[in-house]
């Protein structure tokens, strides 16, 4: 493919259907960059597209002092190039030189098939699903093991009987502050789209002690892959070791299926141990920055 071949399309020029037909064919699709996904979540997006949608890449943007640049969204971790036939260090370059003849300045976290020559890594666990539960859990590590004994003392029952509406305002009320930078409208935004999936792509499954709700996660459920977009536990369920219970009910659920359970996370070292527990391993990806704003614009970012 020519360099010449790679168009900047507004999105409402881009078409749709092809969109999201890379998306789903590309070896390191994602959810993120759906095209539903990007409608819900991000309030403005154009593209870069190679050929007739051999290539993608959504471009997020917001405008301050005039000038528009690419940020990255709340809610969505991984974007950068998807490619129907993969990465290659060419390929890549092609869509990042053009990056700054539409926007001077960039903040992006780029998916993990990216050459990572250069950028920072951000952790991320992932955790095949196919094999039977018995030999997930034979990998499981000696932490959890004792937590989830200590979980079986306790009257716990797995439940998909929850308010999906009460996880998520659960969830940024204990949480919330832990990330400032995600706004009142992205939480809005992402329950609208929890909304708008079907039951079978969103999964909310919790934990309960007679009734009382102790746990709780939100999955969303897109082609091979099972993103954990979103975890609670209540104080109560802490001491029962309420969450190690949910997730594995959740494993259990779902061993056997060519499914990979995307952890969402993290560079939190005990976030990070929790997920290894599990047997979880690391599929990093990156972050990407420049700044080629006007001298007077550039001193204040």
């Amino acid at each position: 493919m020519l360099p010449g071949n790679l168009q900047y399309l507004r999105r409402k020029q881009v078409d749709t259907v092809k969109w999201d037909q890379c998306i789903d064919k590309a070896p390191n699709g994602l959810i993120y960059a759906c095209s539903f996904y990007l409608d819900h979540l991000v309030p403005n997006w154009d593209a870069l597209v190679l050929g007739d949608y051999e290539a993608v890449m959504p471009l997020p943007w917001r405008k301050k002092f005039g000038v528009r640049y690419l940020y990255h969204p709340a809610f969505t971790q991984q974007l950068g190039v998807f490619s129907q036939t993969g990465l290659n260090d060419g390929l890549v370059a092609m869509f990042m030189d053009r990056l700054s003849a539409h926007f001077p300045y960039a903040e992006m976290l780029l998916n993990y098939a990216h050459p990572a020559k250069g950028m920072s890594q951000r952790s991320n666990y992932v955790l095949s699903l196919q094999e039977p539960y018995e030999q997930i859990r034979a990998r499981y590590k000696n932490d959890l093991v004792k937590n989830l004994k200590r979980a079986n003392r306790f009257p716990l029952s797995y439940s998909d009987e929850v308010d999906q509406q009460l996880v998520l305002e659960t969830y940024k009320e204990f949480y919330g502050s832990r990330t400032p930078h995600v706004r009142g409208e992205d939480y809005t935004r992402f329950e609208k789209l929890c909304t708008f999936l079907s039951k079978g792509s969103t999964v909310v499954r919790a934990v309960k002690e007679e009734g009382r709700l102790l746990s709780a996660i939100l999955l969303l459920r897109h082609n091979n892959r099972m993103y954990l977009l979103a975890s609670v536990t209540w104080p109560a369920g802490r001491s029962r070791e309420a969450n190690h219970f949910l997730l594995d009910r959740v494993l259990h659920e779902f061993a056997g299926i060519n499914l990979v359970l995307d952890f969402e996370g993290s560079d939190l070292p005990g976030v990070a141990h929790f997920y290894k527990n599990f047997g979880g391993i690391d599929q990093p990806y990156f972050f990407y920055r420049y700044n080629k704003l006007p001298w007077w614009i550039r001193w204040m970012k």
